[in-house]
């Protein structure tokens, strides 16, 4: 039955014209890192971001960034953790307000995690949750649901949270409305080798790549995640 024919019928039950509208596009926050804002336009509202990557690959600096943004922007967010993985001295070298943090250890149960997002989505207030399955084995997330992916993505739908998933391979997959792949491009010193004398060579940080892989073509970007003193 064609699309035509059926709007025919429900305006016949209806009594008049039936009017399709369109679901209204999210509002986009910054992620704190222009490259990546330039190049994705944010992070969608009401809807399941998944970041991923390998370890080392500066998934977790994007996360950082993320969440320093949004307590910047006097939000209430909340890191999920499900491997305890979550460093906070780290997190506030990075810039993120402990004070407006919730951090949810989960033991080391992925399960747990994405129950606690879900709690936490459904109890309202919060800008941004994150669910950490960065360090979660892949095969450990990867037996996770599409169906619970799917209750995660209605339950932050019509709501003004940011929900974010970090892990090593994508899971939501079809779930998630943006899907950005890191990858580490090379890892960047100070110091050198020269002469006869040993100069000490520390690690400044990696450069990052940043590709989308939903929605749209894939765009990529750049950015110098630095190592933390």
């Amino acid at each position: 039955m064609g699309a035509a024919v059926l709007k025919k019928q429900f305006e016949s039950v209806l009594g008049g014209p039936l009017e399709w509208q369109a679901r209204p596009a999210p509002e986009l926050v910054r992620t704190g890192i222009p490259e990546v804002d330039n190049a994705t336009g944010g992070l969608p509202r009401g809807s399941l971001t998944e970041i991923y990557g390998p370890a080392s690959s500066g998934r977790t600096s994007l996360m950082l960034s993320i969440l320093a943004a949004a307590t910047a922007r006097e939000e209430i967010c909340a890191v999920v953790d499900a491997e305890d993985a979550f460093d906070p001295a780290s997190a506030a070298a990075a810039g993120v307000r402990l004070d407006r943090l919730l951090w949810v250890r989960c033991g080391h149960h992925a399960e747990h995690a994405l129950k606690a997002a879900d709690l936490l989505i459904q109890g309202g207030g919060f800008g941004l949750v994150a669910m950490d399955l960065g360090d979660t084995p892949p095969a450990t997330a990867r037996r996770i649901s599409l169906t619970s992916w799917f209750r995660l993505r209605r339950a932050v739908e019509n709501t003004p949270t940011v929900l974010l998933a970090v892990a090593r391979q994508p899971n939501a997959k079809t779930c998630a409305s943006l899907m950005l792949e890191c990858a580490r491009q090379r890892a960047l010193f100070r110091g050198q080798f020269g002469g006869f004398v040993a100069c000490p060579r520390i690690m400044r940080g990696v450069r990052v790549q940043v590709a989308r892989r939903k929605p749209g073509r894939a765009i990529t970007a750049e950015f110098h995640a630095r190592a933390l003193e």
